[in-house]
């Protein structure tokens, strides 16, 4: 069987199936795949189906180019002067935010199917926050992850508190989130956030080897397995989607969070003053 290109309705977001795989690339690479508006929209709506269509037996979610996902496109937010709520109300613009949310990292999470996250580059906020929904992480041997939001003034959404607190613990997804420091892929494999690393140019191949083992597997075995692992786990992940994302559309209207995008863009630290 040859791949399958499926039309997601916009170029931010490129999907093919094979053998079961379904391969969803994240499409923006000069932006190193900063999230945009159709970008998220077409991630939902590929994940929604995928979740009830027999065909797909295993999805992978990945990056174009030298990066996996940039995260929000804080350029973008420098030149709006607000990064979250723009012509909506705060509470509009979060009740929007959780639907966001709920329909990316939480059905990466939920889906009562394998997902897997290669990371050709960097997984920066956001970005990480996807990668840490999926159940498997495989890492090029160049890859970095940061969660990031601090340097620009952000609480953090997308469920990453939640899902780096399951993996690493949380003494240390504070220290990650509080001080954003980069975590190389060997690191990130002794933390147990990355499932593998190799390098670059075996990436493709690595993550079509695991992929495919997967999409040859039990799939019922699987759905309730993944129920089971998810239930395992403590707290409820809704309750920390919802909650985050009132927080992080709260942070956007912070003068920390503007005077950080505009650093960003002038390549300079930002002077973060409490207000």
């Amino acid at each position: 069987m040859t791949a399958r290109d499926i039309d997601t309705g916009t170029g931010d977001l490129l999907a093919s199936l094979d053998e079961g795989v379904l391969t969803l690339t994240l499409n923006r690479p000069e932006a190193r795949n900063a999230m945009s508006r159709a970008m998220l929209e077409a991630l939902a709506s590929r994940l929604a189906d995928a979740e009830v269509d027999p065909a797909v037996r295993c999805v992978v979610l990945t990056g174009a180019g030298k990066g996996f996902c940039a995260g929000g496109d804080v350029k973008g937010m420098a030149a709006r002067g607000d990064g979250t709520v723009g012509d909506n109300t705060i509470d509009g613009a979060i009740h929007l935010q959780r639907i966001s949310q709920r329909a990316t990292a939480g059905k990466l999470f939920k889906m009562p199917k394998p997902t897997i996250a290669a990371l050709p580059g960097a997984a920066a906020g956001a970005g990480l926050s996807l990668a840490l929904a999926c159940d498997l992480r495989i890492m090029a041997s160049t890859a970095i992850m940061t969660t990031a939001f601090a340097r620009v003034g952000f609480s953090g959404d997308y469920g990453g508190t939640y899902f780096l607190s399951q993996l690493v613990g949380s003494a240390k997804a504070r220290e990650l989130y509080y001080l954003s420091d980069r975590v190389s892929a060997d690191e990130a494999l002794r933390l147990g956030l990355a499932n593998w690393v190799c390098p670059p140019d075996e990436l493709a191949g690595k993550t079509r080897e695991i992929a495919r083992r997967l999409a040859s597997g039990p799939t019922v075995a699987y759905r309730y397995m993944k129920e089971n692992l998810n239930r395992a786990m403590a707290g409820e992940v809704d309750d920390c989607l919802d909650l985050e994302a009132t927080h992080h559309i709260h942070c956007g209207q912070t003068a920390d969070h503007r005077e950080a995008t505009k650093a960003f863009v002038d390549k300079r630290e930002p002077v973060f003053r409490g207000r």
